[in-house]
């Protein structure tokens, strides 16, 4: 990363929503590290108070307890803002199968409530979350940001809808917008408990509570597992790129590689075993495959770095040796 290109958010604005998540409070602590004033808009149904503890009492901190999905709420976090990383929804695939209506209330209409206050306050940039999902029942790898296929959930339905609606405002009302899809990130932070934990904190708390984690099928489904400062990198190159091309555009936000559940569990064993070597002996269990999921997951991530300057510095190896190091030192095991 250019450091030198990240100067000029030292004397801006920037409001995050969902703020106190995890990849939000990842972004709210970067951002105050180049002494940017933060904005956290958040509503705690997700989001933790402990992932704003380090920087609560910062003079350049500003929490705002709100709801997207209450349009007040977005214009009062909005106003001053120069620019907004928009993060808050609600993530899983199992959680918009169980309950599509709030998972659409939140992501959609929410976001639409984002996208006008941002446009009414005059905001430079929209830099939001998209996903993966998107690319839905795709078979084509690695995948390419201008083909998709059918979305497979209701999660990955509202997160498609996202990119069509910020194409409508940048085209009808002049909102600059850069959507990033995510794909699979980890790290610091990352809530392992809870029925929609995502597969690596979750996997971490049982093995290091000598417990069986379970593969949803026979181990050979993929993913391209993204460490969180990759996705760190790619939200401040969106912020700050004076590439006129790169605007209004969605951009893979990956390593451009794949591991398999097998061999993610191996490497989990494999480091955690240095902090226990208990957890060598644990035995991993199968069970049947999640619905909505997809057999494999694979970004180019070409796109992003023509057009933003990506440089992914960390792989899956990197940044599980660093998540393992965070979980050892932050989370109370119970074996």
């Amino acid at each position: 990363m250019n450091s030198k290109q990240f100067e000029l958010l030292s004397s801006s604005k920037v409001l995050v929503t969902g703020g106190a998540g995890f990849i939000g409070s990842n972004l709210c602590e970067t951002l105050l590290e180049l002494n940017t004033s933060v904005i956290c808009l958040d509503n705690f149904a997700t989001g933790k108070r402990e992932n704003l503890s380090a920087f609560q009492d910062n003079p350049n901190f500003t929490l705002i307890e709100g709801d997207i999905r209450n349009l007040d709420d977005c214009k009062k976090a909005v106003e001053g803002a120069d620019y907004v990383l928009h993060e808050a929804a609600l993530g899983s695939v199992p959680r918009s199968i169980n309950d599509p209506i709030t998972s659409n209330n939140v992501n959609i209409s929410g976001f639409v409530n984002m996208l006008v206050a941002a446009k009414d306050a005059g905001v430079k940039r929209f830099v939001y979350a998209a996903s993966s999902s998107t690319y839905g029942d795709s078979e084509a790898l690695p995948k390419v940001e201008d083909k998709i296929g059918k979305p497979l959930s209701p999660y990955a339905i509202t997160k498609y809808v996202n990119e069509l609606y910020a194409d409508i405002f940048y085209s009808t009302y002049g909102l600059d917008t850069i959507g990033l899809r995510y794909f699979n990130v980890f790290g610091r932070k990352q809530d392992p408990h809870g029925a929609y934990a995502a597969v690596i904190p979750k996997f971490v708390i049982q093995f290091m509570n000598h417990e069986s984690p379970v593969i949803n099928g026979d181990g050979t489904y993929s993913r391209d597992f993204t460490y969180i400062d990759n996705v760190i990198q790619m939200n401040l190159l969106a912020l700050t790129t004076e590439n006129k091309e790169a605007l209004n555009e969605v951009y893979n936000t990956a390593v451009g590689d794949r591991t398999n559940l097998k061999e993610l569990t191996q490497l989990l064993k494999e480091y955690l075993s240095e902090y226990d070597p208990e957890i060598a002996n644990v035995e991993v269990k199968y069970g049947p495959p999640r619905a909505g999921d997809i057999p494999h997951s694979l970004a180019s991530v070409e796109k992003a770095k023509m057009l933003l300057g990506y440089n992914p510095k960390y792989g899956i190896e990197a940044g599980l040796k660093e998540a393992v190091e965070w979980y050892y030192k932050n989370l109370i095991i119970t074996k």
